[in-house]
């Protein structure tokens, strides 16, 4: 059976949030704007997204 995996979308610049933000970003994988990166599901993964729901969203898998 494949891991669960969740799809997660930058959609907003951390330029000008606070430093531990712009690293959870670059944890992700996150560079670009509207980038989108696939990462296990796991509560560590789900953690990060709960702190910067106003960076990035989670897209549905296609």
């Amino acid at each position: 059976m494949a891991e669960a995996t969740v799809r997660v979308q930058l959609v907003r610049s951390p330029v000008g949030q606070p430093e531990t933000q712009r690293r959870m970003v670059r944890g992700l994988g996150l560079i670009r704007l509207q980038q989108i990166v696939e990462r296990p599901d796991n509560p560590s993964t789900r953690g990060i997204i709960k702190k910067i729901p106003h960076l990035v969203k989670v897209v549905e898998n296609q």
